[in-house]
């Protein structure tokens, strides 16, 4: 992982895409500052396309597509985007599975979380399930006391034992019943909203993460960054991310859109 500031001026004038996770990468503690919001704001001025790629529910990704400065939502880590059109005020809404199976997912879901809840003590269901449509996240340090890494870790395992997918952000670790992933919906995205070759693209994007469950966004764009506090993951990524910010969260993404504005045409 290299400084931010190694990134080339070409490289950063290259960027037509800014995909960004959103707990600890774009928030800090839980807020939204107002340094971030205002960052997102400024790249979509400057002619950038702004899609967050998050672990979050339904519910809220409806609420950020329509109120938040972006041109797209990928959430529940793939499960879906959402893309508000407010010339037209209507919602676009593609999943990964049709309705039938998002209901009985919901119902093996729910099984599965109660098994957890009984073997791994200190857990909780995220206050957040009842927004979501796809997954189960499981609360380890949100809002209840942080549990030890090797909780963590035996929430995963029981979820992979279930046959289900399982990533770990910063604060939940969210399992399902599918084999989509934060990639494999940005591709659709990119190709379906964009109109973009997903491939021919990958120059053109830049992702911006801070933990284990953006590892395949890591991989596959070849200028991903990672606020600061992806160095709190060191040994757990299964991919990195090829820069990484001076600070954590919030003004970490801040650095990013000023590093890439700093190179725009007429900056």
């Amino acid at each position: 992982m290299r400084p931010l500031n190694r990134m080339s001026a070409a490289t950063a004038r290259a960027v037509r895409y800014v995909l960004t996770d959103i707990d600890d990468t774009l928030t800090d503690h839980g807020r939204l500052g107002a340094g971030a919001y205002a960052a997102m704001e400024r790249l979509r001025a400057a002619g950038l396309a702004v899609v967050p790629v998050t672990g979050r529910p339904a519910g809220w990704c409806d609420h950020i597509a329509r109120m938040w400065p972006v041109d797209a939502v990928v959430g529940e880590n793939g499960a879906f985007y959402f893309r508000y059109d407010h010339a037209a005020r209507r919602m676009e809404r593609h999943y990964a599975l049709d309705a039938a199976r998002r209901e009985a997912d919901r119902a093996r879901l729910a099984e599965l979380g109660r098994r957890i809840l009984a073997e791994v003590p200190g857990a909780a269901i995220s206050a957040d399930q009842a927004y979501r449509e796809t997954d189960l996240a499981v609360d380890f340090c949100e809002d209840v006391p942080p549990l030890p890494r090797e909780a963590v870790r035996r929430i995963h395992e029981l979820f992979l034992q279930a046959g289900a997918q399982a990533k770990v952000s910063s604060i939940h670790v969210n399992g399902w019943f599918g084999d989509w992933d934060k990639l494999s919906m940005t591709r659709a995205l990119l190709a379906r909203v964009f109109a973009a070759d997903p491939e021919a693209a990958r120059p053109a994007v830049v992702f911006c993460g801070d933990s284990p469950n953006d590892s395949p966004m890591f991989a596959h764009f070849p200028n991903a960054v990672g606020v600061a506090n992806v160095l709190d993951f060191a040994g757990e990524l299964e991919a990195e991310p090829a820069f990484v910010t001076p600070s954590r969260g919030g003004a970490g993404f801040v650095e990013l859109a000023e590093h890439l504005l700093a190179h725009r045409p007429g900056a």
